[in-house]
């Protein structure tokens, strides 16, 4: 038998490797950072998802939610972000060594008419990539915690391909026409439920000259990493991040006429987390949580004018 949590690992694994193979700014920073003696630690992942009629799909953070909480995480705390018409959640494990997840949907309802028209046509026929028996051994798992050897291979390979686009190829009109209103949303036409971004965890990263986010950034630039120009968050806050510029991708798109083009477009960007201790219960405690403003900046990082 194969625990969740073991589960869970090999997902992570399969996850980040098809990240790295797609940002080579990630690749390249676990490459620096093993190179000198250090570890790579990923402090957070993110998703986007609409809230609205998806198919077959759960719609919003329910699609990912559900498929984390079948994986031992928790449902955190809530974020609102309502000038993007953005609400977010995070989850946690219990096992510290793996990454938290942020998971956000955009408000199709709050869209204009058009800008929603164009979401709507687009994701309302799309598949449920887990239904069937990955569903059903998503639920065995969450009850009893552990699955024989070859369900728990097929669940991890079922839960990978889910983490992909799961409606069709976007028309290039609702892909720049949505982007107009909302990057998140041409982003997430583009790329579904893939990886947004990992997130490095500077405070475990053990490298002695990169003892801090400041330093970090420096080292990464000096190897031709393209950086984000500031840090979020002053020196000795509980939360400070940055990242990478996003790596630009050829995506399909469908042209006017119907056939196939293709579209350049952000995919995503590596970035960089240094947390601090906040005292509570006048007890002084990491803190694990996220910053509405600063993840608003960091959401601009997949922008395309």
């Amino acid at each position: 038998m194969i625990s969740s949590e073991k589960i869970t690992e090999k997902l992570l694994d399969k996850l980040w490797d098809n990240y790295c193979q797609r940002v080579s700014y990630a690749n390249h920073y676990a490459e620096l950072v093993r190179a000198k003696g250090g570890v790579v630690i990923n402090d957070h992942c993110a998703f986007r998802t609409f809230n609205t009629h998806t198919g077959e799909q759960p719609a919003g953070t329910e699609a990912i939610g559900y498929v984390l909480e079948c994986l031992g995480y928790v449902k955190k705390d809530p974020y609102n972000f309502p000038t993007k018409h953005l609400n977010s959640f995070h989850y946690q494990h219990e096992n510290i060594n793996f990454p938290k997840f942020f998971v956000s949907q955009l408000e199709v309802s709050k869209m204009s008419d058009n800008t929603a028209k164009l979401i709507n046509v687009t994701v309302g026929n799309a598949p449920d990539l887990l239904a069937g028996e990955p569903r059903e051994l998503l639920a065995k798992l969450k009850t009893e915690g552990e699955l024989p050897g070859n369900e728990a291979m097929f669940l991890v390979d079922s839960l990978n391909q889910f983490f992909a686009r799961p409606w069709g190829i976007p028309t290039r009109k609702a892909v720049e026409e949505s982007n107009k209103e909302s990057q998140f949303a041409a982003w997430t036409l583009l790329h579904g439920n893939s990886v947004n971004h990992f997130t490095a965890y500077i405070n475990y990263q053990k490298v002695a000259e990169w003892s801090d986010i400041e330093a970090t950034i420096a080292g990464m630039k000096a190897e031709g990493i393209p950086m984000k120009s500031e840090i979020e968050g002053v020196k000795g806050s509980k939360l400070r991040q940055s990242s990478t510029a996003a790596v630009m991708e050829k995506c399909a798109v469908i042209e006017e006429d119907g056939s196939v083009g293709e579209l350049d477009w952000s995919y995503a960007y590596y970035e960089l987390a240094e947390r601090n201790y906040i005292e509570q219960d006048g007890q002084q405690v990491w803190f694990n949580g996220f910053l509405g403003e600063q993840a608003t900046n960091l959401f601009e990082m997949t922008k395309v004018s």
